[in-house]
């Protein structure tokens, strides 16, 4: 698929950041200050400021320095979103995610069984939310926690977690990783939960989500 190597490059809280621009040039007419990405978006101007550095890095904005509305996405943003506009249009509305629901099963004494067929949605289950996304987990550092190479995690995208929280963490700004989450008084530990890893130190870390439900295929 087209747009899958561009939008691998950027983490979901990236992506909106630039279709915020996007839609306030639009709109406007002229460029947003941090102070309003980070209004419009809910998170601080410390962060819009290291992900628009990140931005950057990756050519996809542009500043003009001493400026405040200097930001402008370059024509390798343009033609991501556009891409991505194209790719909304050409596909058809997607049905809703259900499967039948047809009763209980007991995991203790076997209870009657009873059929009653419903319909079980991932939306409603987990709410029909735009922060709501799935990944893929590679490796088999959170055995423990019963999450194992090649399931699929629900995550809801947030700037901020509670200590012990399973969680996707940005590290070094460029390395994703699914952990428990633990603020320390200069750093952040995240902590696998398999004994053959040893945890991660660092005070280069954000949360891109946390994790919210799990999905697995027999």
């Amino acid at each position: 698929m087209q747009l899958k190597k561009p939008t691998n490059q950027l983490t979901p809280r990236q992506l909106q950041l630039l279709t915020a621009i996007n839609s306030f040039q639009t709109s406007q007419y002229y460029s947003p200050t941090m102070a309003e990405l980070a209004s419009e978006l809910g998170i601080s101007r410390s962060t819009v400021f290291e992900h628009i550095a990140e931005l950057r890095k990756k050519r996809l904005l542009s500043t003009s320095p001493g400026r405040a509305r200097s930001l402008n996405l370059t024509s390798k943003a343009q033609e991501l979103l556009k891409l991505l506009s194209d790719n909304d249009q050409d596909s058809p509305a997607r049905p809703p995610a259900t499967i039948p629901f047809v009763g209980t099963v007991a995991a203790g004494a076997p209870i009657e069984a009873v059929e009653d067929t419903q319909l079980l949605s991932l939306s409603s289950h987990f709410a029909p939310d735009d922060n709501i996304f799935a990944l893929q987990v590679k490796g088999d550092s959170m055995l423990d926690d019963d999450i194992r190479d090649g399931d699929y995690v629900i995550c809801r995208s947030t700037l901020v977690a509670n200590n012990g929280q399973l969680v996707i963490a940005v590290v070094d700004n460029e390395n994703a990783t699914i952990k428990r989450f633990y603020k320390e008084k200069t750093q952040v530990r995240l902590q696998p939960s398999n004994d053959n890893y040893g945890p991660i130190y660092s005070d280069k870390c954000h949360i891109e989500a946390v994790v919210i439900g799990l999905l697995r295929k027999f």
